[in-house]
């Protein structure tokens, strides 16, 4: 995260401001009876190094100094959303042995669709041929972890068996190529999972915390392309329609956010964190990460990483890292995992899951 101007949403209404520091809490929860079937992800072919982007004008020891990224995945040309949405679904039902008949639900995670309307989640529907209710759920950073306690909570009502829920995000058409100290921070990439409803899970999603602080929205926002301010030659003109950060404190309250939300979390489950297997955070900012990991007084080894490879995949980071982690086995049947997503919304969403 850097610090980069943040001009105000245009023709925002007049609100009360943000309360400092966060007052108040997230709604808290928890879902039995659901467990993950399997998981599986995508990334495009193309790498790009910190050194590709020199010719931006941008510093790779800088890149890596203040946030531990050394390279990032960027889609090709004519590759949407959906595209990737699309083969990390695919790899996830392949692990799992589930045909299209047998999915009941599809959220997608997105702040990058293919088009502000249909849905990429109905995108995604009929590309696998599924016969089922499908949309998207957009908390930018945060909305795999919305979209994920959402999937559970159909299950856990009984209107759902098998869900499939996406985070992707073709972050590399959403910022700025001129804005040298936030286009280097972002990747593109796609994450899925399978839900299922299984009587035995007892325990399943142990306890969430889904929360966000719309006060703090300007921090993190595409200012035109909506409703409020559609796109001009005007706007076009002053870059409006790309993503602008103000990284300093979007940093501080994510570091924050994490300490105080983790410890909620885990409180409520009555575990302490010394009890985790596994921590996978929104792979943001390799600082963020290690200054809520040293607060939380849990092992380095335990901490799932993969910013360097990846950046910043907003929607698709903790899917991502999951399925790695996966794949390597570091992650096995029984662990304790505790997730986290936080972002533009402000929105966090935070949960203890028994694998």
């Amino acid at each position: 995260m850097t610090e980069s101007p943040v001009p105000a949403m245009a023709s925002e209404p007049e609100g009360e401001t943000c309360p400092s520091p966060i007052t108040t809490r997230g709604r808290m929860g928890k879902v039995a009876g659901v467990r993950v079937a399997a998981t599986g992800s995508y990334v495009p072919d193309q790498i790009v190094t910190n050194e590709d982007l020199a010719a931006l004008g941008c510093d790779s020891e800088w890149i890596v100094r203040r946030t531990g990224i050394r390279q990032r995945r960027r889609a090709a040309d004519g590759e949407a959303t959906s595209d990737m949405c699309y083969e990390a679904s695919v790899r996830c039902m392949e692990k799992a042995g589930v045909t299209a008949d047998q999915i009941d639900l599809i959220i997608v995670a997105t702040m990058t669709p293919d088009h502000p309307t249909p849905s990429t989640g109905c995108h995604l529907q009929r590309r696998l041929g599924v016969t089922a209710p499908a949309m998207d759920v957009n908390a930018a950073c945060a909305g795999f972890m919305y979209g994920m306690i959402t999937a559970a909570q159909f299950i856990a009502a009984g209107n759902s068996k098998c869900a499939l829920v996406v985070g992707a995000d073709l972050m590399s058409r959403t910022v700025d190529p001129e804005d040298k100290k936030t286009y280097p921070l972002f990747g593109d990439a796609a994450g899925a999972m399978l839900l299922v409803a299984d009587e035995n899970a007892t325990e399943g999603i142990l306890s969430y915390q889904v929360g966000s602080e719309g006060c703090g929205g300007e921090m993190l926002c595409v200012p035109a392309g909506g409703s409020r301010t559609p796109l001009t030659p005007d706007t076009y003109a002053k870059r409006l329609q790309y993503l602008t950060m103000d990284g300093r404190n979007v940093f501080k309250w994510a570091v924050r956010l994490f300490a105080e939300s983790a410890k909620d979390v885990l409180a409520d489950a009555g575990v302490d964190s010394s009890e985790l297997d596994m921590v996978v955070l929104h792979q943001a900012n390799q600082r963020i990460i290690d200054s809520a990991v040293s607060d939380l007084n849990v092992a380095p080894e335990k901490v799932f990483v993969n910013l360097d490879r990846y950046g910043n995949t907003s929607g698709a980071s903790i899917p991502l890292a999951i399925d790695e982690a996966v794949r390597e086995g570091r992650m096995k049947s029984g662990d304790l995992v505790l997730m986290c997503g936080f972002g533009a919304g402000l929105a966090w969403g935070t949960a203890l899951m028994r694998w």
